[in-house]
């Protein structure tokens, strides 16, 4: 007799999988249905829970979504996965700037906060354009993974706040500010691009203990604007403190102890010659946050006329900041294994 709890937990156990739910607007899904929906936000809240160690994988057919979605604390271990052949044909779509909606973190468009959270072959995009912040996506989840997805606003497009974080061969665009936040994020593999002048990154580390930070690595970084003029005033390096005119810069410290580390990466003529800047014109330089570049390439790449605060790594150093060392954590988690599951 005491068999059979044994055999019954082997039974259970053997049929433990991911659960598999569709989305079709054109469906015959609705709140009743435990397999197909017609909004991504109905299977995000209908969807029938994995089992522990499982996924529940949502796949999205090709088309327009008009919704703003959440996940929230308790919807762990989901996927988004678009069914269309490239990420432009399944696109999640809203236009809230912080004006129209009371504030820059009611704005966006995706709201991710569960953890080990992914993302393939899908496109974020807040189509408020340049009124303002306008977020596309805010992530606050740890072992979140994007892979193939792109992410389309103007001002504080990306909110990659908390945890650590995974986007590869992905596409983000934006002019000012447009990734911001204190995740632990690594960006591979990834064009970044500018649609106007202003900042790449704007990264918030509060304490220069914290883990977090930003890393840009093989990646590139392109731009709509036309050919670069001279900082304000002619003055190259750290005088260069603006957004400047008609170019962009790697990134300004939303917080005093701001971490962000580009290399191995194409930059643009369009530059800032600066490279990083501080957060306003007169702020005091050298400024708390820790700036660094390593091995990168194109006209844009001006080591020279970097000011001296920024750090410049050793082939040595840059290894910290591989993705699977920078993210790694006291878990061990290799976001490269975990990318490399996704189609």
């Amino acid at each position: 007799m005491r068999l059979l709890p044994i055999l019954a937990l082997v039974a259970t156990t053997a049929l433990a999988q991911d659960v598999h739910v569709k989305v079709d607007p054109h469906g015959p899904g609705s709140t009743a249905s435990t397999t197909d929906y017609t909004t991504i936000q109905q299977a995000l809240d209908h969807h029938p829970f994995a089992p522990p160690g499982y996924r529940v994988i949502i796949s999205i057919v090709p088309g327009v979504y008009h919704e703003r979605i959440i996940v929230t604390q308790n919807h762990n271990n989901i996927t988004l996965l678009g069914l269309g052949k490239s990420p432009e044909d399944v696109v999640i779509s809203n236009a809230l700037n912080a004006k129209t909606a009371g504030g820059t973190f009611f704005t966006e468009t995706a709201e991710i906060n569960g953890d080990a959270f992914e993302a393939d072959n899908l496109t974020f995009e807040n189509t408020a354009g340049n009124t303002g912040q306008a977020v596309a996506a805010a992530v606050r989840g740890d072992h979140a993974v994007f892979k193939h997805c792109r992410f389309l606003g103007h001002q504080d497009t990306l909110f990659a706040d908390y945890g650590r974080q995974y986007y590869l061969d992905s596409y983000i665009e934006g002019g000012v500010d447009f990734i911001f936040g204190n995740a632990a994020a690594v960006f591979d593999h990834t064009e970044l691009h500018a649609n106007g002048p202003g900042y790449l990154t704007a990264q918030s580390r509060t304490d220069p203990n914290q883990p977090t930070g930003y890393v840009i690595t093989n990646s590139r970084v392109t731009t709509s604007l036309e050919a670069s003029t001279p900082p304000p005033d002619g003055a190259p390096g750290a005088a260069s403190t603006a957004a400047a005119h008609n170019v962009t810069a790697l990134g300004r410290p939303w917080r005093p102890y701001a971490r962000v580390v580009f290399m191995n990466t194409e930059l643009p003529a369009q530059m800032n010659l600066a490279g990083y800047t501080v957060w306003k014109r007169g702020d005091p330089e050298p400024p708390q946050a820790w700036y660094a570049e390593y091995n990168n390439s194109g006209p844009g790449w001006q080591p020279k006329q970097r000011p001296a605060w920024e750090h410049m790594l050793t082939a040595k150093e840059a290894t910290a900041f591989e993705p699977q060392n920078f993210l790694k954590g006291s878990d061990h988690w290799n976001p490269i294994t975990a990318a490399a599951k996704l189609p």
